[in-house]
């Protein structure tokens, strides 16, 4: 792991080149309560996509993992997340690259590409369908549960499973509490329908937190919509489908 500072915050992140050439870029945006371990090295996303000759970049988000830090929601905001990203990207000298975030950090992604256009050669979302743009439910059992004593105090359901999942990745979890009161701003269904990159959406089927991957793309120009078949939220991430379905996305979307 290597780090940088931007916005007073030091982030940490996996740089990860492929034995054979550069490789085209693709930049990894992990989801709340994880990290770049968690979501795409443990997975096998990082060892999929090198064995494929593209460059993987991985983050840690400001707050999670080995990334610095802060108990103040303002700095949560997935603007100032995005922000990170982007300079992620110049800090490695990459003017573009391809950017895939889940879940939380599909948000992020679709942010940078709102925010920073140049960037982005293709966009994937997995985890975040339509829940992009209406929500994704009532999160603050959630963040009762991150601050609770005793987690055996919680019986929201969504609730025990982050913070079961918040336990189990050893985080911080009062900077995820902060976390989680700002980082769910929505895009609305106008700034959707301006991310021009070529967009693959993938949602699991039993995935009851994202919402629909077929109503979020038809908002866009140029979005294609895969079901992950048979899989819920946390356990999209490694699909072997999913995966396929990138990777053939990636091929026929090569960076200029």
């Amino acid at each position: 792991m290597s780090s940088f500072v931007h916005d007073g915050f030091e982030i940490a992140f996996l740089d990860r080149r492929p034995e054979a050439g550069a490789g085209e870029p693709v930049l990894l945006i992990h989801g709340f309560a994880s990290t770049h371990h968690v979501n795409w090295v443990a997975p096998g996303w990082a060892k999929t996509l090198g064995d494929a000759g593209y460059r993987v970049i991985a983050p840690d988000n400001r707050g999670h993992g080995r990334s610095q830090k802060s108990y103040d929601p303002a700095d949560y905001t997935p603007q100032v997340m995005a922000e990170d990203a982007a300079a992620l990207l110049d800090h490695l000298g990459i003017p573009r690259a391809h950017v895939f975030g889940y879940s939380m950090g599909a948000r992020i992604s679709a942010f940078l590409a709102l925010r920073h256009p140049d960037k982005v050669a293709t966009l994937v979302l997995g985890g975040l369908g339509y829940g992009m743009v209406d929500g994704v439910g009532d999160w603050d059992p959630i963040a009762a549960a991150l601050v609770a004593e005793d987690p055996a105090t919680v019986d929201n359901p969504r609730g025990k499973m982050f913070r079961a999942f918040a336990d189990q990745t050893k985080s911080d979890r009062l900077a995820l509490a902060a976390c989680i009161a700002t980082s769910r701003e929505l895009v609305s269904e106008e700034e959707m329908a301006g991310i021009a990159a070529p967009t693959l959406i993938g949602v699991g089927t039993k995935d009851d937190i994202a919402g629909s991957a077929e109503r979020l793309s038809a908002l866009m120009p140029d979005a294609e919509p895969f079901d992950i078949v048979g899989r819920d939220h946390m356990l999209s991430v490694g699909d072997r489908s999913w995966k396929a379905k990138v990777l053939e996305f990636l091929k026929d979307h090569p960076i200029p």
